[in-house]
């Protein structure tokens, strides 16, 4: 809906009063494509499964098809009763575990999981975009209209213009710098190859950590290319459900633990 309000206020009240056709035609382009994109990201993030472990797979016939060797141990989840791979969290909303967990995300009513990071991503990045592209609109606009006639820069009347941009405004400031300081902290996340919920607890990585760039090309579903951008790309990079579902003898977890006897 706050799109859609931006949206209104760009196109009705600064753009088509505009005399410059020009001007018109670039910013509302830009605008809409950003705005399109951005409702894309959120649809994909929204919609994606972040990475979901089948709930009640911890059973005795699932792990026998392991071929677990003797010594080693898999974790069971004791809140769904799922086989807990590594890097997994337990979502309290969503009632499950998700493989590499950032957070779960009242805005997309969805988890952020390894599947769905990159559409995260880029959804805020929009956000980001756009609310930065309405702020520097805006301000041209209270300009010109200050040199040139109120009544006629708007088709609004001078009281419902002042009111409808300063309400852009406030939400384009809003939204510039919550989305900002969100993609600044997943981008990092991704970087340091730690999750958000994995420095809240400050666990100890149990795992080989890669490099900034691996990272990313990870994230993101390969390397570097114009479909990094795109929330209708699909990750190239498939993981394996099974992938770091084993862990080495030793390693000390809050969960349950199912060992394989030494033979």
């Amino acid at each position: 809906m706050l799109v859609f309000y931006a949206e209104f206020v760009v196109l009705f009240v600064m753009l088509l009063p505009s005399k410059n056709l020009t001007y018109s035609l670039v910013n509302g382009t830009v605008f809409n494509t950003l705005a399109f994109l951005a409702l894309a990201s959120h649809f994909r993030a929204m919609c994606t499964d972040p990475g979901a472990v089948p709930t009640g797979n911890a059973t005795k016939e699932y792990i026998e098809s392991l071929q677990l060797k003797p010594g080693q141990v898999v974790y069971k989840c004791p809140k769904c009763c799922s086989i807990k791979p590594d890097r997994a969290h337990h979502c309290s909303v969503c009632k499950r575990c998700i493989r590499k967990m950032d957070h779960h995300c009242p805005w997309v009513n969805n988890c952020v999981g390894e599947n769905n990071q990159k559409y995260f991503v880029l959804f805020t990045m929009y956000i980001a975009l756009i609310s930065l592209h309405s702020l520097v609109m805006v301000v041209f606009h209270f300009l010109y209209c200050f040199e040139d006639d109120w009544t006629k820069c708007s088709s609004f009347s001078p009281p419902a213009t002042v009111i409808l941009l300063i309400l852009l405004c406030f939400e384009a400031l809003l939204f510039l710098i919550f989305t900002s300081v969100m993609f600044g902290t997943q981008v990092h996340s991704i970087c340091t190859d730690e999750t958000g919920i994995e420095r809240l607890k400050g666990e100890q990585a149990r795992w080989e950590k890669t490099s900034c760039w691996e990272a990313m090309k990870s994230a993101f579903g390969g390397p570097f290319s114009p479909s990094w951008l795109s929330p209708f790309s699909d990750l190239r990079c498939k993981r394996d459900p099974n992938d770091h579902l084993v862990l080495p003898q030793g390693e000390i977890i809050e969960d349950d633990v199912i060992e394989i006897p030494l033979v």
